[in-house]
Formats: C-alpha cells, structure tokens, sequence
C-alpha cells in the first residue's frame, strides 16, 4: 500500500509519501507545497496544482490528512478550512480512500504521546523510516500522517478479513 500524507496549510502543505507493507513501512519522497500568488484564490489554485503533480509522480493508493483545529483566530480557521479543501479534493479527484486523522491520534500513533511537540514528532518519523531526508517540520508531519493511515488501514483490513472468514 502507498500512502500519501497532506498536513494542510494555505502558506505551506506538507506531504509525504511512504510504502506500507504488513508492519514495515519505507519512504519514498516528501516535501513541501508552498502557495504563491496574491489572493486566496491564486494560494489555493497553486496548492491544488502542486499536490496534483505530486499525486501524479508517486500514485498513492490511499491518503491521509489532519483534521483542522479551530484556533483562536476564526479568519485564520477559515483560511485553513480552505487549503483543507484542497489537500481533500486532489485524493478524491484521484480516487482515493481518505483517512482522516485528529493531531493528537497521529501524534499517540507514531510518538506514543498524544500532546508530543514538532521536534519528537520528526525525531519518531526519522527513526521509523531510517535514512529519510525530511524537507522541514510540514513534510514531517505529513509523514507521520502516513504512517498514523497505514498503522489502522492495516488493523481495518485485519478486521474485514477476519469478519469475512466468520460469515463464510
């Protein structure tokens, strides 16, 4: 399975790429898109084109994308709602299975502690995927959504499986 993981930002979107194959998981690419242009719609435009390209170049099979927040700053929320658009539109476009995940279950998932900072974050990201060459913290979390996706797509296909053998 390849999994593709947006952490959706309207300035800069990190995504991350990865194989999942049983427990074992390997890199394949990650990055950063960043937003250009002067109007909001110019900024979602450019970070619809950027990850299409990237959905394009790796052909994931499944994505993953951190839920929004609602932050203090109710325009900023909605700013950020609207990149989320993006980062969920270009998967769908595809026809991909989305997951979705809260901060907090990527962060217990792939830290162990679900209130962990940026830094243990990409410190457990680079000792899972050893070698990796991360392109700043968007593209590390990005990867840690990937990794949170193919931990429970992997326990999900245990349970279909297994449902499916019962009512054989």
């Amino acid at each position: 399975m390849r999994v593709l993981g947006i952490d959706p930002g309207l300035r800069n979107m990190g995504w991350g790429v990865i194989d999942a194959d049983g427990s074992r998981m390997s890199h394949v690419a990650n990055g950063v898109c960043h937003s250009v242009g002067q109007d909001l719609a110019a900024r979602l435009l450019s970070l619809h084109e950027q990850l299409t390209d990237v959905v394009a170049r790796f052909l994931p099979d499944h994505a993953a994308i951190e839920q929004t927040f609602v932050n203090k700053d109710g325009a900023g929320t909605l700013k950020l709602g609207q990149a989320r658009g993006v980062a969920l539109l270009v998967p769908a476009q595809a026809g991909l299975h989305i997951g979705e995940y809260a901060p907090n279950k990527v962060k217990k998932t792939v830290v162990g502690v679900g209130h962990a900072e940026k830094h243990q974050v990409e410190h457990m990201v680079k000792l899972q995927l050893p070698g990796v060459k991360i392109a700043g913290p968007d593209a590390a979390d990005a990867l840690a959504i990937a990794m949170c996706h193919a931990h429970y797509a992997r326990a999900g296909a245990g349970y279909a499986e297994a449902l499916k053998k019962a009512q054989a």
